[in-house]
């Protein structure tokens, strides 16, 4: 039975009403019946303006449920543990046709032990695709960890295209099924069951191995050579509420709690400025950082008439339930000043409607400061050109400051929804990076007009890249790039005059809807002795016939094409240069 005060102290916190932080003592009942209410209102409520955050103190807790868009799922204790459900937690595609879940985007799990009870398999299924992390997870169920939805009617897998698994132990298998391709870093699992086109491991215990690679579409690379944790709300003693800041690390394997308490400092909640939508503007947020405070933004929509200025080192920018940042003047959303040690995680960016040079700036132009003992930090961030409304905006994310780390980043140029068309939304880069020593873990880039990434700085290294190239170029006439008018702009780009950069494991994939277009290469990269690509896949998804990727990397690997009666459809290299 729940208690008879449940509902207002679920969503009566300094969160505000889009939070639920539910405790033991509330009842299985209550619990159950409101993260059930919040499922179907979000199950597909894809361009939908409702946020949520539901929120576990510490305790057991035995609720089956599911989980739907702009929902965060979280546990509030110090490590996943402290917070069991017994019932489960899990993410359908029963919205789609075909039991497809490659829409099946902006989710996330955080912090918590699921251990499912289902009577048929006891497995916790999150068929999920981008923006949908599963971070500080501890999976327990018998059955594993399925990441792809099953039809019980006919046992036929739905496709769910690109994911993401960080500092997680599954104590039982992981099945891909139908997943085409994932990320997982310093995670650990009993087993690893497939792989369809491109799936990568950083730091993790019991990776599968890459010696057949391509025949098993596995990248694996035994140490992440920098990482600090994404930050996290929790409680402590009688209702206190910290974010956890985790401790740099280098050269590490592992989820970061797997033998002791993950290393970190705790940030009392009082210092931090608590966004709420519909009455926190941009002039109170900025007056907030001016002093001193870290934001934490609860879930909402926020328009935002001039750009957020982080001006002070170590400032942290916190968003849970899916909060989405809306810049109403031509101006970015966020804009960093070249200082050691931001954190900007948990936030949709939306262009808005006046066209903005960029919606993140990460540093000013001309940013030379050294920043390789305290990097700024960049996680869980959807930049999104239209779907729900028809904004504008040149490029996703700039980066000039040097020493960065991006951890799931989605750059997304709308292919569906409000606004998606070639001359509505129309956006140059996804990225661009001028600064150095730039690392990515997990870029997701998609459907820009020209280069989906532009890198510049020298020093970067990429682990797992997953894009899509343009749907809706209207012609090859003017879908060409502008130096040497080659067909198309190929979706990486490393700067000719860059003398070191290394990437590992990119899937660059095409599916040109309206004509027969051609991009010549899928990757371009200066071919010098410091330039290094390991592990490329290209597809032809779907499309009009005529269409291609006409090589993998600056002239080198066949097609992959829409030609009728013989269609190549998937393309792989193994190194380039080759060895």
């Amino acid at each position: 039975m729940s208690s008879p005060n449940s509902a207002t102290r679920a969503n009566n916190t300094i969160f505000g009403p889009n939070v639920f932080i539910f405790d033991p003592s509330m009842g299985t009942e209550f619990i159950q019946a409101e993260a059930t209410r919040i499922f179907k209102q979000m199950e597909a409520n894809e361009f939908g303006q409702q946020r949520y955050a539901i929120l576990f103190t510490p305790g057991s807790y035995s609720v089956l449920f599911d989980v739907g868009f702009y929902t965060s799922v979280a546990g509030l204790g110090q490590n996943p543990d402290d917070v069991l459900i017994t019932g489960g937690v899990n993410v359908p595609a029963y919205w789609m046709p075909n039991r497809n879940a490659t829409c099946n985007f902006w989710r996330s799990f955080e912090n918590l032990a699921i251990e499912a009870s289902d009577v048929t398999n006891k497995t916790t299924t999150i068929a999920v695709s981008q923006a949908a992390p599963l971070r500080r997870m501890h999976v327990k169920s018998a059955g594993g960890l399925w990441l792809f939805q099953v039809d019980p009617n006919t046992g036929a897998g739905g496709w769910a295209s690109g994911g993401y698994m960080a500092d997680s132990i599954i104590d039982g298998q992981v099945l891909p099924g139908s997943q085409q391709q994932w990320l997982s870093r310093n995670s650990k699992w009993g087993s690893w069951a497939n792989g369809v086109w491109n799936m990568v491991f950083v730091g993790c215990n019991n990776a599968p191995s890459q010696v057949n690679y391509p025949k098993e579409p596995y990248t694996t690379v035994e140490y992440t050579p920098i990482i600090r944790e994404k930050p996290y709300l929790y409680v402590k003693g009688q209702g206190g509420y910290f974010v956890f800041i985790p401790a740099l690390q280098r050269d590490f394997q592992g989820p970061s709690w797997a033998s002791m308490p993950t290393p970190g400092t705790s940030v009392p909640i009082s210092e931090f400025y608590i966004a709420q939508p519909g009455t926190s503007t941009a002039a109170d947020i900025n007056a907030a950082l001016n002093i001193g405070k870290h934001v934490f933004f609860t879930p909402g929509v926020y328009q935002l008439d001039v750009a957020l200025q982080v001006s002070k080192a170590n400032t942290t920018i916190l968003g849970i339930g899916f909060p989405s940042l809306i810049p109403t003047s031509g101006q970015p959303a966020i804009c960093i000043s070249d200082v050691d040690g931001v954190t900007i995680a948990g936030l949709i960016i939306d262009a808005g409607p006046l066209n903005s040079h960029c919606l993140l700036e990460v540093g000013p132009a001309g940013s030379s400061a050294p920043h390789k003992s305290d990097p700024t930090f960049l996680y869980d961030l959807t930049v999104r050109t239209a779907g729900p409304i028809a904004g504008k905006n040149d490029v996703g994310i700039i980066i000039n400051s040097h020493d960065v780390v991006g951890d799931q980043l989605w750059l997304w140029r709308a292919d569906h929804g409000a606004g998606a068309g070639w001359e509505t939304n129309r956006t140059k880069n996804g990225l661009i990076v001028n600064g150095n020593d730039v690392t990515m873990y997990g870029l997701f880039n998609e459907h820009h007009e020209e280069y989906q990434t532009l890198w510049n700085g020298n020093g970067g290294r990429l682990y797992f890249y997953q894009s899509e190239i343009p749907y809706d170029p209207p012609a090859q006439g003017v879908w060409k790039s502008d130096k040497d008018q080659r067909n198309g702009y190929a979706s990486y780009k490393v700067a000719d005059n860059v003398v070191s950069h290394e990437a590992w494991g990119l899937g660059v994939y095409c599916y040109f809807r309206d004509c027969p277009v051609k991009v010549e290469n899928a990757i371009e990269v200066p071919n010098r002795a410091g330039v290094k690509v390991h592990h490329m896949t290209t597809v032809w998804l779907n499309g009009v016939a005529g269409s291609e990727i006409s090589h993998i990397i600056n002239g080198e690997g066949d097609s992959v094409h829409g030609n009728s009666p013989e269609t190549a459809m998937r393309q792989t290299m193994n190194e380039y240069p080759s060895s």
